[in-house]
């Protein structure tokens, strides 16, 4: 898998993550436990896609 490949399959999950954590926030009583795995998981995601666009770019 190329590195753009990968990084356009991270930002998909990061944006499934957000929509997620917005309908969860939404509930009426929202999981704790659930929003921080949720957040947890989309900040590696974001760390990781930093990670493979630094890789990107020529310096």
């Amino acid at each position: 898998m190329s590195l753009q490949t990968r990084l356009a399959s991270l930002k998909t999950r990061h944006a499934t993550l957000e929509i997620r954590l917005a309908d969860e926030d939404h509930r009426p009583r929202p999981d704790s436990h659930t929003v921080d795995q949720l957040k947890r998981e989309k900040l590696r995601l974001k760390d990781e896609m930093e990670r493979l666009q630094r890789n990107l770019v020529p310096n």
